[in-house]
């Protein structure tokens, strides 16, 4: 009896086994959908992410693109960019060579009753003892020893040597300069360079009788054989009065500014 008890169990779980089977495999469509959902919620975010990945990819593309563009018109900026600095060095240089030219001119025109060669400065050696520059004029142009060398403003010194093409020359604020030179009052004084600075001679023998007064206008005597008469040399800054009247001596200011000296005249016919 047991045996036929269990024979009996066993159908059942056949039997409900089988049922299970006809119901599944009579819904083998809805079963399909499930799963081609299942595989669509699964690839789906994938998709989503590459296609995302693509577009991100396109646009940094495009940005590249704009970078090289960028590089390009930045090196075509600076390449205009140097274009306008060299066109601008050239109007520089024509902007200096007009201004040198008009110098020429008005000192050709204020010195008029002199035969003069034109030259500018190539060098200057202005300390305290040696105060002298050189010009890029000499023998080819008829510059010669103890010739006198002006500036539109006045007085510059004189010839101390010269090569084929060049000229040194000694300025009156050199320590070693002595200009013979006449006041307002026509008294004749001595103006010697100083060590104190580039713009101040010393004006010394001072006639007692003379009457000095501050911003007189000092000029060249033509005594000495070096200078001719008549050329602006500076006016007077101060008058130092001493116990001994015949000691008192002068302060002038050179009427040339020595360290924006660049062109000059020489006197050739003096």
């Amino acid at each position: 009896m047991y045996r036929n008890k269990k024979s009996g169990i066993i159908g059942i779980i056949i039997t409900v086994i089988v049922l299970i089977l006809i119901v599944i495999f009579s819904n083998g469509e809805n079963n399909a959908s499930f799963f081609e959902n299942a595989a669509s919620n699964l690839v789906m975010p994938i998709q989503n992410g590459l296609t995302y990945l693509k577009n991100k990819l396109s646009g940094n593309s495009t940005f590249f693109t704009d970078i090289n563009n960028l590089k390009q018109e930045n090196e075509e900026l600076k390449e205009k960019n140097s274009e306008l600095e060299q066109s601008l060095r050239e109007l520089e240089n024509i902007k200096t060579e007009n201004n040198t030219l008009k110098e020429y001119l008005n000192l050709t025109e204020k010195y008029g009753e002199y035969k003069t060669v034109p030259g500018y400065v190539i060098n200057k050696d202005i300390s305290n003892y040696s105060k002298t520059i050189v010009i890029n004029i000499g023998k080819e142009d008829g510059v010669e020893e103890n010739m006198t060398v002006i500036a539109d403003q006045g007085l510059v010194g004189h010839v101390i040597s010269v090569t084929e093409n060049t000229a040194k020359i000694q300025t009156i604020i050199d320590t070693a300069s002595s200009v013979s030179c006449t006041m307002s009052d026509k008294d004749t004084i001595v103006c010697k360079g100083t060590l104190d600075d580039n713009t101040t001679l010393k004006a010394m023998y001072i006639p007692t009788e003379a009457n000095v007064i501050q911003g007189d206008s000092i000029e060249t005597s033509g005594l000495g054989g070096i200078y001719p008469k008549g050329i602006h040399v500076g006016t007077i800054q101060k008058v130092e009065n001493t116990q001994n009247i015949t000691d008192r001596y002068a302060l002038v200011e050179t009427a040339v500014d020595f360290n924006k000296l660049d062109t000059v005249l020489v006197i050739v016919n003096q």
